[in-house]
């Protein structure tokens, strides 16, 4: 399969650049992943797909104010690092700008508390970092980091909060699992008091989120690694409901990546710690999950191959085509689909 089978044309002027005042103001795009039917609704209406036994899994991660600027010492300079994931005990690889002055050995300053040192240069030009300070690494990243958005957007967030989901928890993440920054404490308590059950995982998300698929056929891409935690109840309770015949509901593709990784393991569907590159596209059989809650994804991303996967690509770019003659916004703080 072709990753140009996954292009899209999107006005510039459709990528959504500031959440909405109230997150579950936003539009839903419902779509019968069989049938290919399209109802457009709001994401406050979400509520009457649910039935009592059904189950909604929540990713908990919280994204970390990893991009910090720092300089070597006495140079007048800004250098730009992006934490990217953390490979052991204070040591991170990093995305870094200007790259060449960044050589192995080069020490970098980042406040008076925290310094760093390239130890390695990875195939692909990332710096392998390891960080000293004295405190708190993460009370540290407070106070000198910012919180990385997305590179198309371009207008600053003055709440950064809004680039969280209400329920993070579990810091870790370079984006956020944006499907998830539509649910409102409200919201919530509406889902579960129709008996539908909450539930969590964390799946710590990579700049590989963003990074476009540059091979002609798509199974010759290789996925970004990714660490997860899907807790024991967690697990029980999906178990459960999948016997009972009721239906589990995926907040985001990050939840769907998860569940979907530990149901193809060798081990099982057990709860625990791991990594992660699967790669879904259309053709992957799912075993977990029923319902899938989303937002719209950038052309030939493997996101969308995701969705498309999850339904079927034709149904999927048609229904995208249709969002945007209904003037739906796109990307990360953009509008949502269900495909159900």
């Amino acid at each position: 399969m072709k990753t140009e089978d996954f292009n899209y044309l999107l006005p510039e002027e459709m990528i959504a650049q500031f959440p909405l005042k109230d997150r579950d103001y936003s539009k839903l795009l419902v779509l019968d992943k069989k049938s290919g039917n399209i109802e457009h609704k709001h994401f406050y209406d979400i509520c009457e797909y649910f039935n009592a036994g059904d189950v909604l899994v929540l990713n908990d991660t919280r994204v970390l104010p990893a991009r910090i600027f720092g300089n070597r010492s006495k140079k007048e300079e800004k250098i730009e690092v992006l934490l990217l994931s953390k490979q052991s005990d204070d040591i991170w690889e990093c995305l870094v700008r200007p790259g060449k002055k960044m050589k192995i050995g080069t020490i970098i300053e980042f406040s008076n508390i925290l310094k760093g040192e390239v130890l390695d240069i990875t195939e692909s030009g990332e710096r392998i970092i390891k960080f000293t300070y004295d405190g708190i690494f993460e009370n540290i990243l407070d106070e000198v980091g910012i919180i990385p958005l997305p590179p198309y957007i371009h207008e600053k967030l003055e709440d950064k909060e809004r680039y969280q989901t209400i329920y993070s928890k579990y810091k870790g993440s370079v984006a956020a699992p944006t499907a998830g920054l539509h649910f409102t404490e409200e919201l919530l308590k509406k889902i579960r008091e129709k008996g539908v059950k909450t539930v969590y995982l964390t799946l710590h998300v990579g700049l590989g989120t963003f990074r476009p698929v540059k091979e002609d056929n798509i199974e010759d891409h290789v996925m970004h690694t990714e660490i997860y935690n899907v807790p024991e109840e967690t697990v029980n309770v999906i178990k459960k409901a999948k016997e009972s015949g009721n239906r589990i509901f995926a907040v985001g593709t990050t939840s769907v990546r998860t569940l979907e990784s530990l149901s193809h393991s060798d081990t099982g569907f057990k709860a625990g710690y791991g990594d992660t590159n699967i790669f879904i596209y259309p053709g992957f059989e799912f075993k977990i999950v029923d319902v899938l809650i989303t937002n719209f994804h950038l052309p030939k991303s493997t996101l969308l191959m995701l969705v498309s996967a999850f339904s079927d690509r034709e149904k999927v770019l048609i229904a995208y085509e249709e969002a945007k003659k209904n003037d739906y916004r796109f990307f990360s703080f953009g509008d949502a689909m269900l495909l159900i």
